[in-house]
C-alpha cells in the first residue's frame, strides 16, 4: 500500500537539537606545549603576578612581570606566591594586557599554617620556598620563644631549612633570649646598627653592612620566606637586600606591637633571579595554627630532645609524668643544653595545644598562627 509519505526515509527526520547545545562539550582542554613557566611574586584580588625570565620567554626581551588570570578549570586550585606556573596569551607585561595562567607546576615544598591549632583545614602561604627566616628583634616588640619554636616546627614540616635573624640588637643584647638555641645548628645573625646622630628620634636605625653581607651569603642561591611579627623588621631588611619599597611603619608605643603594614606575600627576586636567589616577604604574624602538622613533626623539630624519645615506652604521649617518658631525666642529665628544661616546656605546650587543653592566657604557647 502506498500513501503520501512513501518518499520519506530515516534520513529524513529531523532531530530536535539538544537544549544544552547543539553540539556536546569536548573534554579534552589544550596542552598548552608552547607555554612560558613564570614563577608568582604577589596575589591580588584574581589577579596573578609572575615573573617571566628572559630565558623562559625566549623572545629577546628583558625579564618582566606578567599580569595574568586562572583559566576556568583552574579555579578551585590556590595559587600562592613561589608557585611556578605556566602562562599563554600577552607575556609582554604591558600596562593593561592579561595573560592567562593555564598549569601549577608541581611544588617541591609548601609552607602552611592552619586557624589554630585544632582545626586541621591547611592554608597554603607560600610554595617552592628551601628557606624560612624566622624574624625577630631584641625589643620592641618583645621577642618571644614560643613564636620562634612554632615557627622551626613549621618549617621541620614543610621541608625548608630554618635560618634566625634578630633585628634591633642596639636595644637590648639578645644572647639571653638566643641560648636555647645556641646549640642546634641553626644559623643565626644579627643586626648590630649604630646611631651615627644622622638619624631623626624615633626613626628607625639603618642595617648595619656586615649584617646585610651576611644575611645576603646565607640566601645567595635560595628561596627564602621571611617570618615574623608586625614591627620586627622584615620589609626593612626586604627593602636594603632587594632595592624595593615595602611599606614600613613603627611599634605602637601602647601596646607594643607593630602595626600591619604588608597586607599580601610578596616575592621578590634579588638580582633578577640570578642563581635563582628570591626572598619572599609575608604578612606579620600574630598566631600560627599547626593544626595540620603531626605530632611526630612537632616532636621531630625539637632535635635536641628527639633522641631521648628513643628510650620512651610505645605510645607515649611525652607530657609531664607521663609513665616511663624518658625526657625528664635526659633534661636533667643536661643532654638538652643548659636551656632543655624551657625547651621541654615548650614542646609540651605544642603538643598539648593540640588537644585544646591549653590554660586561657598562655600566650607563649597560642603566640604564633594567623597572617595578616
Amino acid at each position: 500500500m502506498s500513501g503520501r509519505w512513501d518518499h520519506y526515509d530515516e534520513s529524513a527526520a529531523r532531530i530536535r537539537p539538544s537544549k544544552r547545545g547543539s553540539r556536546p562539550r569536548s573534554k579534552r582542554r589544550p596542552e598548552h606545549q608552547d607555554a612560558v613557566i613564570g614563577r608568582i611574586v604577589t596575589v591580588d584580588r584574581g589577579r596573578y603576578r609572575a615573573h617571566v625570565s628572559a630565558e623562559a620567554a625566549d623572545d629577546g626581551a628583558p625579564a618582566r612581570v606578567v599580569t595574568a588570570v586562572r583559566a576556568k578549570e583552574l579555579r578551585r586550585k590556590p595559587v600562592v606566591p613561589g608557585d611556578r606556573v605556566s602562562l599563554v596569551g600577552d607575556l609582554s607585561g604591558q600596562p593593561g594586557t592579561l595573560a592567562r595562567l593555564v598549569k601549577i607546576q608541581p611544588r617541591t615544598t609548601m609552607l602552611r599554617r592552619s586557624a589554630d591549632d585544632t582545626d586541621e583545614v591547611e592554608r597554603v602561604i607560600v610554595a617552592n620556598a628551601d628557606q624560612l627566616l624566622i624574624v625577630v628583634a631584641a625589643a620592641n616588640p618583645e621577642p618571644r620563644h614560643g613564636f620562634v619554636d612554632r615557627a622551626l616546627a613549621a618549617a621541620f614540616d614543610a621541608g625548608l631549612d630554618p635560618l634566625i635573624c634578630v633585628t634591633k640588637a642596639d636595644l637590648r643584647d639578645p644572647e639571653e633570649f638566643l641560648a636555647p638555641y645556641r646549640h642546634l645548628q641553626i644559623p643565626i645573625v644579627i643586626s648590630h646598627p649604630v646611631d651615627d646622630g644622622s638619624i631623626d628620634p624615633g626613626m628607625s636605625l639603618p642595617l648595619d653592612q656586615d649584617f646585610l653581607a651576611e644575611v645576603q651569603e646565607l640566601l645567595a642561591g635560595h628561596i627564602t620566606v621571611l617570618l615574623g611579627h608586625s614591627g620586627v623588621g622584615k620589609s626593612t631588611l626586604v627593602n636594603a637586600l632587594t632595592g624595593s619599597t615595602r611599606a614600613t611603619s613603627h611599634v605602637n608605643v601602647v601596646t607594643g606591637r607593630g602595626r600591619h603594614t604588608s597586607s599580601s606575600a610578596q616575592a621578590i627576586a634579588i638580582d633578577d633571579g640570578v642563581d635563582d636567589t628570591w626572598v619572599i616577604d609575608t604578612p606579620g604574624v600574630r598566631t600560627l595554627g599547626l593544626g595540620h602538622v603531626p605530632a611526630e613533626n612537632i616532636l621531630a623539630a625539637f632535635t635536641d630532645l628527639v633522641p631521648a624519645t628513643a628510650e620512651c615506652p610505645r605510645g607515649c604521649t611525652h607530657a609531664a609524668g607521663a609513665p616511663g617518658c624518658m625526657l625528664d631525666p635526659w633534661v636533667a642529665e643536661g643532654k638538652a643544653g643548659p636551656a632543655g628544661a624551657q625547651r621541654l616546656d615548650s614542646l609540651r605546650k605544642l603538643l598539648l595545644s593540640r588537644t585544646d587543653a591549653l590554660e586561657e592566657g598562655d600566650d607563649d604557647a597560642k603566640e604564633l598562627g594567623t597572617l595578616g
